[in-house]
């Protein structure tokens, strides 16, 4: 077996924020696996002739199953392929890139990961929102909000998540955004508690609420706010008010 498997992180979304070493590499591949919140742009620096599979999820929408993913990935490893598994953000941040990792090494497939620009901090930086700030927090907690997806049971118990905790950074959980509020406020946060919801953030199309905690899903309805989105519930958010944007 002489392929070699890149996990590569797209960054959030702007393609001038992924890596020289992811770029490199995305130019080079002889397959290029990537997932939906890669932006295709990025497509466009694959060399001629390169085989180019879409493996995105999207809510129920997945163009293949995560084991038909893992399947593939040692197939062209075996081939003896330069494959590049372009994932949006970083590869290990609530994506799937460990398990695909696992696999591969399993497998007997050389794999490597070139770490990408998350968009757990660089999303809410360009909208002017600190996660961390001296006179709010030291500290900052990044949650999944779609954690239903592919089970019975959401693990996260968002009533726990109230004091100790700074900024709650919450990825993924547009659709889930009430009953996030619900067991927010049911832990004892402040209903008026400052939070902000960021869609398709470092995007031209990025667009920016301010809102509390208790109008997270009217915010999204109301704004008509689309994923994918970010909502940073602390105190840091009304910092947008002061920075604006910083795209």
């Amino acid at each position: 077996m002489t392929g070699k498997v890149y996990l590569v992180g797209a960054g959030p979304g702007d393609p001038g924020l992924m890596t020289i070493k992811g770029m490199e590499l995305l130019r080079q591949a002889d397959v290029v696996m990537y997932d939906a919140l890669a932006n295709p742009e990025l497509l466009k620096q694959c060399k001629e002739g390169a085989e180019l599979i879409d493996a995105g999820k999207r809510s129920r929408d997945h163009h293949l199953k995560q084991w038909e993913t893992n399947d593939l990935l040692v197939k062209y490893a075996k081939e003896g392929k330069v494959v590049v598994r372009l994932k949006g953000g970083d590869p290990f941040l609530f994506g799937r890139g460990a398990e695909e990792a696992e696999e591969l090494r399993k497998a007997g497939a050389e794999v490597h990961v070139v770490p990408g620009v998350s968009s757990s901090i660089s999303v809410p930086e360009l909208a002017g929102i600190p996660v961390t700030h001296r006179d709010h927090t030291s500290l900052v907690t990044f949650i999944t909000g779609h954690e239903k997806a592919d089970r019975e049971a959401d693990r996260v118990d968002w009533t726990k998540l109230v004091g100790g905790h700074g900024t709650l950074v919450i990825l993924m959980g547009l659709g889930n955004a009430a009953a996030i509020s619900k067991d927010l406020i049911d832990g004892g946060m402040s209903p008026d508690m400052p939070a902000a919801i960021i869609s398709k953030g470092s995007t031209p199309d990025q667009r920016v609420a301010l809102t509390v905690v208790s109008k997270l899903a009217q915010t999204i309805e109301e704004e008509k706010l689309e994923a994918p989105g970010i909502m940073v519930v602390g105190t840091v958010a009304k910092l947008r008010e002061v920075l604006g944007d910083l795209a």
